[in-house]
């Protein structure tokens, strides 16, 4: 933060020191002297220099909607992987989808105006966050996307909405369920809120490192760092407690904009919940990665394949799909 400038002192009045009076001369025949010098006046004080307001700091100028948009979501990529596997294991395209947990509908509103025969229905809980999407998502969009994406202010688990071709839940929201009879009922939801042949879809993250208290950063759009940080994990009952952060090139801090109290669900628990739920098959997806046996880092591809076998690795990204 830039410094204060300092505070310019007033100047001192400046006072002029009287004259003596001179002493009178017993000679009569010469004039006294002058009559005693008058004081001038004092200057007039200069006012105090006001203080500069400090500037903002970037951190706290920031969006922290925008930062979060910027740094973790990327629903023409999430849009592009789900329609493909829907149209291989449907014959056909989905139009109309669910967006649980929805936060600021940026998918919803990416996923309308990539066709204009699609709909979305998103649904959270947080109304101020519902408001932010609708002010910077929707209505940038234009009335015709606008008006093909309706928000509801409402828990995941209601069912009352119309049946959708595809559901998805991501960045792993539902984690906020901690218990299996919670997270049953949200999958039973789920199911019920599907067509026919629809699709159930989620994102999942683990790894080693995900049981684990530890942070780190990467750097973003902007001349921004993201900083991931899970601050606790309990190994019992895989409880976990999870912040983002982001610093700027004023090193300024968005200290923990975003807090996340999860219980970190393993696949197998979500395979088992899910078939219990009703959906008839669960499918594992996996990015594939380049590099040869020994390498200590591999580099994704970008490139997601049905996967019923995996190493466990230090970290990783997955989606779990369900056919009803």
């Amino acid at each position: 933060m830039p410094k204060k400038p300092a505070k310019k002192p007033g100047i001192p009045p400046v006072t002029t020191v009287a004259g003596k009076k001179a002493a009178a001369k017993k000679a009569a025949s010469k004039p006294p002297l002058a009559a005693k010098t008058a004081k001038k006046p004092p200057a007039a004080k200069k006012p105090p220099t006001a203080k500069k307001a400090a500037r903002p700091t970037l951190a706290q100028r920031a969006d922290k909607h925008t930062l979060y948009q910027t740094s973790v979501q990327s629903p023409a990529v999430d849009i592009e992987f789900f329609e493909a596997e829907f149209a291989k294991m449907r014959g056909r395209k989905p139009l109309r989808m669910r967006e649980d947990f929805c936060g600021t509908a940026l998918l919803s509103t990416v996923w309308c105006k990539s066709d204009p025969q699609r709909t979305a229905l998103g649904v959270d809980l947080d109304a101020a966050t519902l408001a932010w999407g609708r002010a910077h998502n929707l209505e940038p969009a234009g009335p015709e996307v606008a008006r093909r994406v309706k928000l509801a202010q409402a828990d995941v688990r209601e069912t009352r909405f119309a049946k959708v071709d595809l559901t998805l839940a991501m960045n792993f929201s539902y984690c906020v369920f901690h218990t299996r009879e919670a997270l049953a009922a949200y999958f039973a939801a789920a199911y019920q809120g599907l067509v026919r042949d629809g699709v159930f879809a989620l994102e999942v993250y683990g790894g080693t490192e995900s049981m684990s208290v530890m942070s780190e950063e990467r750097p973003v759009r902007g001349n921004v760092t993201y900083i991931w940080e899970q601050e606790k994990f309990n190994t019992i009952d895989h409880h976990t407690l999870c912040h983002i952060s982001w610093r700027f090139k004023d090193d300024s801090v968005l200290e923990r904009a975003f807090t996340y109290d999860w219980r970190l669900w393993t696949l197998p628990e979500l395979r088992e919940l899910l078939l219990a739920a009703g959906f008839r098959d669960i499918k594992f997806y996996f990015e594939r990665v380049d590099g040869d046996e020994g390498d200590e880092f591999l580099t994704g591809t970008g490139e997601f394949i049905a996967r019923t076998e995996i190493d466990n690795q230090e970290a990783w990204l997955a989606y779990v799909i369900a056919l009803k």
